[in-house]
């Protein structure tokens, strides 16, 4: 990508200098004056002029970073700011300083060009049918229409051409993740009885917690001097929150980790899913408590524990027993030819066609060779855009064609019947959050180790 340094000079230049008339002569008739006389100043008269009408320089836009072969200017960073302003306004949160929470914000640019940059390497793209269809669903999300949408959006002042880039980012962002992160994710047996052993053995195990966190971030080979220092950052914002400082605030202005510009907030996380060090802490701690500072091979974090609840009793889960017909994009396919192929797939089942046999015939799933079914299905067993579509189908009735992170999918829902928890269940449940655990974690490690093999300059203080 060819670097864009946008620098724009504006010379103020002098017009021509009226020139004073010459001295008439005396009143005896004298010859007229020579072409040179005449065309000659005073002395000094043109420099003085010129020198009062200087040259000057209007800048338009400056390099605030260097990343790679790529920059981020000054005119990209004002208009991200002003973005996450209106958003931390919209919700009430109380604004850091504008210059800590502008570095902030620079700090995450970086790291998402970083990680454009390593997607575009490895060629993961995003075509226009499929980011139409995910604002669709954001919109479909807010329960407003296109038109009303794309008018919300301008009345908080984004224009929508920049609102698609930016989804478009994250969703390729998201792809890379799933690939480089997401699917080297490995859960052994052992690991899953080990899980069931501490939830069985431990009081606190069916908890859920909704918790905040400030990370202060430890380079990899950091020197000592460099690790006393993040420490100290660490404890300046923990002094400042039992000052009684806002913690969205606090979070905004210290935290390095990437929900920082969201107060830190993580939500609602069952204990299965959260690291034994964050847990030890948490179940000591009541609602509205924040921790002392916690050092992991991350950094330094702080928690707030916004509130604490017990998981819904088991008295039973409502399961579907679903199939479906799976196509991807690939060379030869595009995404509009895979969603309309399924389209007259879809017409054909409508027309009386045997889903089973359309699916064993079509899908590209593993599940192909048994007529795409998926057997009973529990809530999170599948990813939330399936899991949205699904539910949202009657018995016997298919879906329009819709897409995950997987490709294309037609869906049917054969049944649904209320089932009690069984032990299967419970191993998925626990494998599940085992690998979310562990894919945090990894992604955190992962994206540390991407940035600091990037070239990055930051040119945020050059004035």
């Amino acid at each position: 990508m060819i670097p864009r340094m946008l620098l724009r000079f504006v010379a103020a230049c002098a017009g021509a200098l009226a020139l004073a008339a010459a001295a008439q002569a005396p009143s005896a008739p004298a010859k007229p004056a020579e072409p040179a006389a005449q065309a000659a100043p005073a002395a000094g008269r043109l420099d003085t002029k010129l020198s009062a009408t200087p040259s000057r320089i209007v800048p338009v836009d400056r390099i605030v970073a260097v990343v790679n072969d790529d920059v981020i200017t000054q005119n990209e960073l004002n208009e991200r700011v002003a973005t996450v302003t209106r958003q931390l306004q919209r919700q009430g949160a109380t604004l850091p300083p504008a210059d800590a929470l502008t570095r902030q914000i620079l700090e995450r640019m970086i790291n998402d060009r970083v990680q454009l940059q390593l997607a575009r390497d490895e060629g993961i793209k995003v075509d226009d049918l499929t980011l139409d269809r995910t604002i669709e669903r954001i919109a479909q999300d807010n329960h407003l229409s296109m038109a009303d949408f794309r008018a919300a959006l301008e009345r908080d002042g984004i224009k929508y051409s920049r609102f698609r880039d930016d989804i478009r980012d994250e969703i390729v962002i998201a792809r890379l993740r799933e690939k480089d992160v997401d699917n080297t994710i490995v859960v052994t047996d052992a690991e899953v009885e080990t899980e069931l052993a501490r939830e069985a053995r431990e009081a606190g195990a069916d908890a859920e917690y909704e918790i905040s966190h400030i990370l202060v971030a430890v380079p990899p080979q950091a020197t000592a001097e460099q690790i006393e220092a993040r420490r100290r950052r660490a404890l300046e914002a923990l002094q400042a929150l039992r000052g009684g400082a806002n913690f969205a605030q606090i979070a905004a202005q210290y935290s390095d980790a990437p929900d920082a510009l969201q107060g830190g907030s993580l939500g609602w996380r069952p204990a299965g899913r959260l690291p034994t060090l964050f847990l030890d802490l948490l179940k000591r701690m009541k609602p509205g408590d924040v921790s002392d500072i916690v050092k992991s091979p991350n950094g330094f974090h702080i928690l707030k524990l916004v509130d604490k609840r017990s998981k819904a009793a088991a008295g039973g889960v409502e399961q579907t027993h679903v199939r479906h017909i799976l196509l991807r994009a690939r060379d030869g396919l595009s995404e509009a030819e895979a969603r309309e192929r399924l389209e007259k797939l879809r017409a054909r089942i409508l027309a009386g066609a045997d889903f089973g046999e359309i699916a064993r015939q079509n899908s590209e799933d593993s599940s192909a060779s048994k007529g795409g079914d998926l057997g009973w299905v529990s809530p999170g067993d599948t990813v939330p855009e399936f899991e949205r579509v699904m539910n949202s189908l009657k018995p016997g009735e298919v879906s329009q064609p819709f897409q995950t992170q997987f490709g294309w999918h037609l869906v049917q829902v054969i049944e649904r019947r209320s089932e009690a928890v069984s032990e299967e269940r419970k191993k998925a449940a626990a494998r599940q959050a085992i690998r979310a655990r562990k894919a945090d974690e990894a992604y955190q490690d992962w994206l540390r180790q991407q940035r600091d093999r990037a070239f990055v300059e930051n040119r945020y203080d050059e004035r």
